[in-house]
């Protein structure tokens, strides 16, 4: 018999709602000794069978639910099956967008906690992220190569969530190892590249595709500011579109001159768009005490809050941004603003931007809200997975 655990009478009612953690707090018994990543029994207070799910002693979420189904054995036919499962739900969006990279598994919305999957071009790149994912992890490579079998696989379970699994950091190549990490892929039609081993998270943000494409339906002979470019996909479709002039602005120089790489691959190296090496808290302070202004101003920053004991500081940072990117902004100009924190919730995200507004002394209006793209799905039993919260505003 596998281990099993018993949980607290009053915190049965999230899990028999199907999401799919279970918290340390939760438990009232654990039933036998289980090995980290090990698949064990849930049992409610009175001890019928709820699901079953990968163990994790290091971290506070001590369960990760794999099926709520307790014939379902979680084996090799098992992730087969899965990831066969969520190729098929990207067919549509893949076909629509003309893509060659998306993301394949988007771990609890497909049902696989703690695994992250992302194709780009020729490459499958993966993040095992948690005790039950890298319990299996043969399993799961071996799967992929069975149905990718010409792909080359990377891993980039290199990143810190992993330390509070108890786990080691990992990086490199598992399979069909290429010369370069480096690829290129299609999106609606632009070439991007995309580096594997060095990019951000599995290589790059696939989740803000189609708000890449929004910010192209608005950039038509405006002067645009990029905030936060990384390697300039939102200039892409800005430029591509026929922005006046587009300035990005990041602290990286790599990510800089990878941006300007994108840009000459697609003949938008022309002379309207320029690459600005500067902290944007900092240059926004600057261009406003000099008077500087622009049509359209996009702001993506990086995950401000990684914790809740951080959400305060984080709400007081995109209150700041916000505020001064109103302040640059010419009288109707188009603000895209964007929170990528699971922590901070769209309501108080609007809240912040109405405060910001209020206190630059502006009038704006939501013309459009943006979220991540179709390939990154929300499953209705895990909130959590709704992440990327966007607003296009039209400032006054």
């Amino acid at each position: 018999m596998s281990a099993r655990i018993l949980l607290n009478p009053a915190r049965e009612k999230s899990l028999l709602r199907r999401h799919p953690w279970v918290f340390s707090k939760a438990i009232q018994k654990v039933i036998g000794k289980p090995m980290s990543g090990e698949t064990i029994d849930i049992y409610d207070s009175r001890g019928n069978w709820i699901a079953k799910g990968a163990w994790s002693p290091n971290s506070q979420i001590r369960v990760r639910v794999w099926s709520f189904d307790q014939e379902e054995s979680i084996d090799r036919d098992f992730f087969l099956r899965r990831i066969s499962q969520a190729q098929a739900t990207r067919i549509k969006p893949i076909s629509d967008g003309g893509l060659t990279g998306y993301r394949l598994i988007a771990g609890e919305s497909d049902y696989l906690p703690g695994i992250t999957i992302d194709v780009y071009n020729n490459i499958i790149s993966c993040q095992l992220l948690s005790s039950g994912a890298e319990f299996h992890r043969f399993t799961i490579i071996d799967v992929l190569k069975e149905l990718y079998p010409d792909y080359a696989i990377y891993d980039r379970s290199d990143v810190d969530v992993r330390k509070k699994e108890g786990l080691e950091l990992h990086k490199g190549w598992l399979h069909n190892e290429l010369a370069s990490t480096e690829t290129e892929i299609i999106e609606h039609g632009l070439s991007i590249k995309v580096d594997v081993e060095k990019g951000h998270k599995t290589g790059f943000y696939l989740d803000q595709r189609d708000s890449r494409v929004a910010a192209g339906r608005y950039a038509k002979d405006k002067s645009v500011l990029n905030c936060f470019s990384y390697t300039g996909t939102f200039s892409l479709h800005c430029a591509n579109a026929g922005a006046r002039s587009v300035d990005n602005v990041d602290v990286s120089q790599t990510a800089l001159d990878l941006a300007k790489q994108n840009h000459q691959l697609n003949n938008l190296d022309d002379g309207r768009v320029s690459f600005i090496k500067e902290d944007v808290f900092k240059l926004l302070r600057q261009y406003r005490e000099q008077g500087k202004t622009y049509d359209m101003i996009i702001l993506d920053p990086p995950k401000f809050a990684e914790s809740k004991a951080q959400l305060k500081g984080a709400c007081r940072g995109y209150k700041d941004i916000n505020l001064l990117a109103m302040q640059l902004l010419n009288p109707g100009g188009i603000l895209l603003t964007f929170s990528c924190s699971g922590l901070m919730e769209a309501g108080l995200f609007q809240k912040i931007v109405a405060d910001a507004a209020l206190d630059a002394g502006r009038e704006g209006k939501i013309i459009e809200r943006l979220q991540q793209a179709a390939d990154h799905p929300i499953a209705l039993c895990y909130p959590e997975g709704y992440y990327l919260k966007g607003l296009i505003c039209q400032v006054d």
